[in-house]
């Protein structure tokens, strides 16, 4: 049965303070008045009444949580697929979890016994949920939804008997929110609030102000990273940083530690004051949020026209507030001193999972996942002062070509959870951490063996250790136990692995394969042959490419593979210049005029299937999601004569026209991995899809959710119909109340069977009758 804390529901709480002496001095916050009736106030001032530089003047409302009616327990409905389990979050005592599982058709918030089968769907509303996070004091759980499957999420809360469900923030209209961390004694959640624009309907380069410049905060880039100007490029690894004086303790070749002025400003490094077209790209807003209603919201940190802000950490006397914020490419973490108001660290930090790192239970250790001056991500160590600035740096543990893919601690940050991406598959290992001393060297290692290829989240137990989310490429996902013998074991509500594909279709296992990019660098990815099929006979084939471009292609379960090996059709999924895990600088090879070359890795992955033998020339295809959209488009219309046919979902067709529609947060962060929309036009017009739709030959189908405002369904629809106009033939499915990710179970099969009829219908047409 789910836990009941009912006795506990009714207890006062206040949101954390700072010392008591320096509260005069705090963070600016709304004033302190309940929640629900939160007025405005000035962020562009301090409590003392002095400017905040680079916080933008004007009013901003907080987020007012809206009560929505109690539906209690539901009890399991039916099963109408094989469902997976993923995004684990534990009570503190580890008895029970909560997750997301679609076992209904949709992704929803569940809970279930640790050691048990009997699970329970906390929330029945229909709209898809992201993210989910326990309380500390095991009294509420808190949850990301998105309505209509759109970009536009919602945080919530609701008790673990089902009971107090309310939206704590994103309900107002045009605004967005995510889920950030709860403070260490659960009195209060952290939440992003992307603020809607204040003046009107954005359009056009006011998304991005001409002479806005994503900032690597804390000093200029490294030698041999690319300007952004349109015309520069970067292809090779950064230069080696030059040797410079560190601190005591940190050692030579790490990044410097930026010194940070005791006075420094909340506002971020290079965020000028607001202008009006900086106002009109919105804000990003962090506050602390009382679910129970008894305090006013405090707002945290505030940002015009930022890329991304998540708050990742809180320290145990509330004082110290961990950030990630920052463009693609560019994400920095940023320590937040709340009775100064001001920021006492800054390091740049790995893209991928936002969870960047933790602080240790004194707050005297920050634990951070970076690839600072690095190739690959590694768990890094920043001594702290009594103020939270940085002793002493120091890299803690790292792996010889090996990204640290995840990082995860508990609240007595005793010891640390280490995800490793080894070529696309995971290695997981809990480490004993070093206490306040100058001692560096982690305790002993455990590492556990994997059921299956890949692990997406952990969620550690106090008491030792975790929940990981695991998937593979003969199973669905799943949530399993990993106990302090490091043997992974089931849960009961997780499906078993006979239940990942449908009976007498057994998942195909994928094998590495390696190919040469024209220009000398190595592209890696996975090969899924059909069943049944002669492999001794070039195959037809289609080139799925993943979005990102920062995304990797990694050994897990595809339905949509599946479904097209099942009609005679092998995958090719590889990963071009752009995609993570294969090093930092292959991550950056795609900047700039890099992405032409990018476009002809996905010619040059083609041409290596061809000269091997594994795919017929005159039945070769291309598809590809979200990026892998645009680099469909990109292919068909740049080396028109390999592809038979592509299919194109929820790609951009256009740089102009999506930066123009697209959310402002989106494009900030976009301009720092395409080009700028005004300064780099000439750049983007060229890489544009519709730039060469006249060159197009091969029929396309376009495939985007109704709700998309990442990248709008207009990209896909002036695709369409620019083919039309050419006389290419090109069809175009759009998915009901979705948004740029496809959740339900309806649409899903919608989209797998209509891209298989697709591609049998273009490449084995003697199998359709056509």
């Amino acid at each position: 049965m789910p836990l009941d804390h009912s006795e506990r529901q009714s207890r006062s709480r206040r949101l954390p303070d700072g010392p008591a002496p320096a509260r005069e001095r705090a963070a600016p916050a709304v004033d302190a008045a309940p929640a629900v009736a939160a007025g405005p106030r000035r962020f562009g001032a301090a409590l003392d009444g002095s400017p905040v530089p680079g916080a933008a003047p004007g009013p901003a409302a907080a987020p007012v949580p809206v009560v929505l009616p109690d539906v209690g327990v539901a009890d399991p409905p039916t099963a109408l697929t094989a469902h997976g389990c993923w995004y684990p979050s534990a009570d503190p005592t580890g008895d029970h979890v909560a997750y997301i599982c679609d076992r209904t058709g949709v992704p929803q918030l569940w809970s279930g016994p640790a050691r048990g089968g009997e699970a329970h769907l906390l929330d029945a509303d229909p709209d898809p949920v992201t993210e989910v996070s326990w309380s500390p004091d095991g009294r509420w759980i808190a949850y990301t939804s998105a309505p209509g499957g759109s970009e536009h999420t919602r945080v919530l809360v609701v008790r673990p008997d089902g009971t107090g469900r309310q939206v704590l923030a994103g309900a107002e209209p045009g605004a967005s929110a995510h889920l950030g961390c709860w403070t260490r004694d659960g009195a209060a959640l952290s939440v992003t609030v992307a603020q809607p624009t204040v003046l009107g309907a954005h359009s056009g380069g006011g998304h991005m102000p001409q002479d806005a410049e994503p900032n690597l905060a804390g000093g200029p880039l490294p030698e041999g990273w690319a300007v952004r100007d349109g015309h520069a490029t970067h292809l090779g690894p950064p230069a080696p940083p030059a040797r410079q004086d560190t601190p005591t303790g940190s050692e030579p070749g790490l990044p410097h530690l930026t010194p940070v002025p005791a006075r420094a400003a909340v506002a971020p490094a290079g965020v000028a004051a607001a202008t009006g077209a900086e106002e009109a790209g919105g804000r990003l807003a962090a506050y602390l949020l009382d679910p129970d209603g008894s305090q006013a919201p405090v707002l945290l940190f505030s940002e015009v026209g930022a890329a991304s802000l998540r708050v990742c950490d809180i320290g145990a006397d509330s004082r110290l507030v961990l950030l990630r914020r920052g463009p693609r490419g560019r994400r920095e973490s940023v320590l937040l001193d709340r009775v100064s108001g001001h920021i006492t660290f800054r390091l740049p930090v790995a893209d991928g999972d936002p969870w960047i790192g933790r602080l240790s239970a004194d707050s005297r250790n920050l634990w951070l996942r970076s690839d600072a001056d690095r190739e690959f991500a590694a768990l890094f160590r920043a001594r702290l002062d009594p103020d939270g600035a940085a002793r002493a740096l120091s890299v803690a543990a790292e792996r010889e070509g090996v990204m640290l893919d995840l990082l995860t601690l508990p609240d007595h940050g005793r010891w640390a959870l280490l995800a490793w991406n080894v070529l696309g598959a995971s290695e997981l290992e809990s480490v004993a951490l070093p206490g306040t001393g100058r001692q560096d060297r982690l305790g002993p290692r455990h590492r556990s063996t994997l059921p299956h290829e890949v692990v997406t989240r952990m969620a550690p137990v106090a008491r030792g250790g975790l929940f990981a989310a695991l998937s593979g490429s003969r199973r669905r996902p799943g949530i399993w136990e990993v106990g302090g013998d490091s043997t992974p074991r089931r849960t009961g509500w997780t499906a078993s692995d006979q239940d990942a594909a449908p009976p007498g279709r057994p998942p195909v296992r994928p094998v590495p394969l390696r190919c040469r990019a024209r220009d000398g660098l190595m592209l890696g990815g996975w090969y899924y042959q059909a069943p049944e099929r002669d492999p001794g006979r070039p195959a037809p084939c289609v080139i799925h490419l993943h979005g990102g471009p920062e995304e990797q292609e990694r050994p897990v379960f595809h339905p949509l593979y599946h479904e097209i090996l099942g009609r005679g059709v092998d995958v090719f999924a590889p990963d071009v210049r752009g995609s993570s895990g294969w090093g930092r600088s292959f991550v950056d090879a795609d900047l700039g005029i890099g992405r032409f070359a990018a476009i002809d890795d996905v010619a040059d992955c083609a041409a290596h299937l061809m000269a091997g033998g594994y795919a017929d020339p005159l039945r070769l295809a291309v598809m590809g999601r979200s990026y892998g959209g645009y680099l469909t488009m990109a292919s068909l219309v740049w080396h028109p004569e390999l592809f038979r046919t592509g299919i194109a979902i929820c790609g951009m067709s256009d740089f102009a026209t999506f930066f123009a529609d697209t959310e402002p947060w989106i494009a900030q962060s976009a301009a720092a991995k395409y080009g700028h929309p005004e300064r780099d036009r000439d750049l983007l017009r060229a890489l544009s899809p519709m730039s060469r739709i006249d060159r197009l030959r091969a029929p396309v189908l376009a495939i985007h959710g109704e709700h998309d405002t990442n990248v709008p369904p207009a990209e896909s629809e002036q695709f369409v119909r620019a083919a039309r106009d050419h006389g290419v033939p090109a069809e175009l499915l759009i998915l009901r109340n979705e948004g740029h990710e496809f959740l339900r179970a309806d649409n899903r099969r919608l989209y797998r069977r209509a891209a298989a009829d697709w591609l049998q219908q273009h490449l084995l047409p003697d199998r359709t009758g056509r």
